[in-house]
């Protein structure tokens, strides 16, 4: 088995999806054979447990003959219900254990924003924390989605924009450099994406980030720049997602809004559904609007919708994270052999990296996945 999760219970839910292999505290091995990923979850409680699965799969998926030992941390400032309290106790790891320690790699979920400014979230002074610690303890970081625009704030002093609609569904992206982290990726692909906010091309550029996709629809994508000791990754998207995360999402949208939760209806995903599956999505949406009562959230035809999704993003994304777990281990090897060194192949491409300037035309060519 590739990846192994280093928690204290076989209970956990990930234990069957492990083939029933020892966890990495009974089977630590040498340091050398494996590569230490952390994952920093501040998903909802709702969602904790899909984002250890998809994160888990995904890793699974790319790693190959290359070995991850995959930790849990929690931040204890961020609101959690009882068994949400319950959960992390059980299966993560507190902050002090991470701020105290080093992994060669760390991936940082976000949240759905609860304040309008992001120094404002009740978890925000920890994040800072993480944020910081991984520019020295890391070799290299992932922030995804509202992590994303904490991380540039915190480090850069780049504000996220409100969106005028929620950017949400499966969108087109360009790759804009030939970057190692990027290899064997298509030019042109696509990922979902869910989100209120963005943080914008010009902005990232004159704080030295570099833009890697780009899309014409949802804006940057994937972004980069060394901090410190650590490359930074940012996804505004969601390379990670299952093939339903975006209906599930829109259900629970669509929830809020029957019960009076939320007074915007949900918008229907973009190029997501075939052109069946969105008929009945926008039949369903017209009703909700018209008749707006919580006993229709029982009809929602989560079914039909369904049976006919297709995940687009995934061999994309595994390629990615492909390219990110082979980063890691590159660079630990070059660090063994002398302390502090840089990955030639990564400072090279920093250095020489070529932009593919037709994906800055208005309308980008589609080119042939290669």
């Amino acid at each position: 088995m590739t990846v192994l999760i280093d928690i204290e219970s076989h209970e956990h839910h990930l234990s069957s999806r492990a083939s029933g292999a020892a966890d990495a505290k009974a089977s630590p091995g040498r340091r050398e054979e494996y590569l230490d990923i952390g994952l920093v979850n501040n998903m909802a409680d709702a969602a904790l447990m899909s984002t250890e699965r998809q994160l888990f799969d995904l890793l699974d998926a790319a790693a190959g003959r290359l070995c991850v030992r995959l930790h849990f941390y929690t931040m204890e400032s961020t609101p959690r219900s009882d068994w949400g309290r319950d959960y992390v106790r059980r299966y993560y790891r507190g902050m002090g254990d991470l701020l105290n320690g080093r992994l060669d790699g760390v991936i940082v979920t976000g949240a759905e924003p609860r304040a309008s400014c992001l120094t404002e979230e009740p978890y925000w002074s920890t994040f800072a924390e993480i944020a910081d610690w991984a520019t020295e303890n890391t070799v290299s970081s992932i922030f995804s989605c509202l992590a994303v625009h904490g991380a540039v704030l915190h480090l850069d002093g780049i504000p996220r924009h409100k969106l005028p609609a929620k950017c949400f569904g499966v969108f087109a992206q360009t790759k804009t450099w030939h970057h190692p982290l990027m290899q064997d990726v298509p030019r042109t692909f696509r990922i979902p994406h869910a989100r209120w906010n963005e943080v914008q091309e010009e902005d990232l550029s004159d704080c030295g980030y570099q833009v890697l996709t780009w899309s014409t629809e949802a804006g940057v994508d994937c972004f980069v720049k060394p901090q410190k000791k650590s490359l930074f990754v940012h996804f505004q998207g969601h390379p990670e997602y299952e093939t339903q995360s975006l209906l599930g999402e829109f259900r629970r949208d669509m929830g809020r809004f029957l019960r009076g939760e939320n007074e915007v209806c949900p918008t229907i995903p973009r190029g997501y559904l075939n052109e069946g599956a969105e008929e009945i999505l926008i039949a369903f949406r017209q009703k909700a609007i018209s008749g707006r009562q919580p006993e229709l959230f029982a009809e929602f035809p989560v079914d039909r919708l369904a049976k006919d999704l297709s995940n687009v993003w995934r061999l994309p994304a595994q390629r990615i994270y492909r390219n990110w777990l082979l980063y890691l281990a590159s660079q630990r090897a070059g660090r063994s052999k002398s302390s502090g060194a840089r990955d030639e192949t990564f400072s090279a491409a920093r250095r020489h990296g070529r932009r593919l300037v037709a994906a800055r035309s208005a309308h980008p060519a589609r080119a042939q996945a290669r």
